[in-house]
């Protein structure tokens, strides 16, 4: 569901951005201070310090995935939104940070998604997605029994929940300031209904990574209350991520749907890209995820999703660090000074 420039007008392309900056603000001193709580009381080796590279291979991750369009029916093709998957294991705050990465980058890089439009998009995919699934989540696990099974099935619906929802915001925007000429019931009726099978596939996406960082390292998923004992060290779980997000960036991606999207399919047929503009950074080298003057097209597309990954991965992972260095900074202050007064 990445929206193209000219689907809002400038008053909703504005006010999109201005929601992206606040949350992108306010995340940053939630996820500082989610890394200052785990510094000060974590086990040994803390969860701060593992939060910064696990992040960032979350990051990645979602980077590749997206790139994994599968088939939904009627012609049409969906992808991972990634909110549910990264508020889970790494938190919503962080959550809410990952997506605005990645977006940034499909949209500089790439040129997927309206550089305009791009506040619409860190609104819909990073803020809507993870708030909603996270409280989804939330909700299922206070009310059953917190067992592996639950956690995952809980990741499941709360995936599934996030992606209509989205799209259930998406016409709410374009109610207020949509550039096309199209009745909003339709709007409505056609996006949550496809986007709603789109959701089975991001639930099923989601329910099993999950399900694969619980069977090896409880401790990593940020939504359990009450992880297991360790039983591998984190950087074979960081290993083993980052192997899956190559192979699905540099092979897999090949394999992906070429139908349209959700948010293509309904565009196209009721008219909402009439007034769509061409990205500015049309006829980049990376446009469209593959490499300009590269013939085979798996090729091109496999080295346009290592390159994605891989700068997705490095920025993602420097953010992180800087923040888990300024959560600690912050922490070790109070101590310090209460140490100078003794």
């Amino acid at each position: 569901m990445h929206v193209p420039d000219g689907f809002f007008d400038a008053p909703v392309s504005v006010a999109g951005g201005a929601i992206a900056v606040t949350a992108v603000a306010v995340s940053l001193r939630g996820a500082r201070r989610e890394l200052a709580e785990r510094t000060a009381g974590g086990a040994p080796g803390g969860g701060a310090e593992r939060l910064a590279p696990l992040a960032g291979l979350v990051a990645a991750f979602v980077f590749a995935v997206q790139m994994l369009n599968f088939p939904v029916g009627a012609g049409t093709s969906g992808h991972l939104m990634g909110g549910a998957l990264a508020a889970i294991l790494i938190g919503p705050h962080t959550g809410i940070l990952v997506l605005s990465v990645v977006l940034t980058v499909q949209a500089l890089l790439f040129a997927d998604g309206g550089l305009s439009a791009l506040g619409i998009n860190i609104t819909l995919l990073g803020v809507v997605a993870v708030v909603v699934a996270w409280g989804v989540f939330r909700l299922l696990l206070r009310l059953l029994p917190e067992r592996r099974q639950t956690v995952t099935a809980a990741s499941f619906t709360a995936a599934f929940v996030s992606v209509p929802a989205a799209a259930a915001v998406f016409t709410l925007l374009y109610a207020i300031g949509g550039t096309a000429d199209v009745p909003v019931g339709t709007v409505l009726g056609a996006m949550v209904g496809v986007h709603a099978a789109i959701g089975v596939g991001e639930g099923v996406i989601t329910a099993l990574t999950v399900g694969a960082v619980l069977a090896a390292r409880p401790d990593l998923v940020h939504g359990m209350r009450r992880p297991a004992p360790v039983r591998r060290p984190a950087r074979l779980v960081w290993i083993g991520g980052l192997a899956a997000t190559l192979l699905c960036a540099a092979v897999v991606s090949g394999f992906a749907s070429a139908s349209p999207d959700g948010l293509e399919k309904v565009a196209g047929e009721h008219g909402l890209d009439e007034e769509e503009r061409e990205h500015p950074l049309a006829g980049s080298w990376l446009e469209d995820y593959g490499v300009v003057n590269v013939d085979n097209e798996r090729l091109s597309v496999g080295l346009a999703g290592i390159i994605g990954a891989g700068v997705t991965l490095t920025a993602a992972t420097a953010a992180f660090t800087a923040l888990r260095r300024n959560a600690r900074e912050r922490t070790d202050a109070p101590a310090e000074r209460a140490a100078a007064g003794a």
